[in-house]
């Protein structure tokens, strides 16, 4: 397998602090941080501190099934955040990565007709994304092992999924 680029915890508390400050520099002030669910909880979180955004969201996707593998389009899953809720608001949209781009252009359309001001942030963005973020942390071309889920899930007898 070609290499990967692996990210740390201390990695990402570093890069979550960056993001935030040039979140804070550029003058953007979200109302909300809507996170994509699973990968984009943990920079949503971070950024909601460090920005100081009680109002959090999240919005689960469902694209990839492993690693190079994913359904034909993502699908969103319930619940969905409603637009009522998001209405007027300035959304800053959270993930860990622009990949296809597909999932984080999905719900920036979700977001687009209903909410003031919509901007997107991840730890990494993939030259082949069809949407650039408005921030983001790395580029690369590799895939990502992150610290939360390069080992997969726990199973009853200890082992670890990979």
């Amino acid at each position: 397998m070609a290499s990967r680029e692996h990210l740390t915890y201390e990695d990402f508390g570093l890069a979550t602090r960056q993001l935030a400050q040039e979140i804070c520099d550029s003058g953007f002030a979200p109302d909300i941080v809507l996170s994509i669910a699973r990968g984009g909880f943990f920079l949503g979180a971070g950024l909601g501190y460090a920005l100081g955004v009680k109002n959090a969201f999240m919005m689960s996707v469902e694209f990839y099934t492993g690693i190079d593998e994913r359904l034909a389009m993502p699908v969103v899953l319930p619940p969905v955040p409603s637009k009522v809720d998001l209405s007027g608001a300035v959304v800053l949209i959270a993930d860990d990565v622009a990949d296809s781009g597909h999932t984080l252009k999905m719900v920036t359309d979700f977001c687009a007709e209903t909410v003031r001001e919509v901007r997107s942030v991840v730890l990494y963005h993939k030259p082949q994304s069809v949407i650039v973020p408005d921030y983001s942390w790395k580029q690369t071309d590799q895939w990502i092992d992150f610290p939360w889920s390069y080992q997969g899930p726990v199973t009853q007898n200890g082992a670890l999924g990979h």
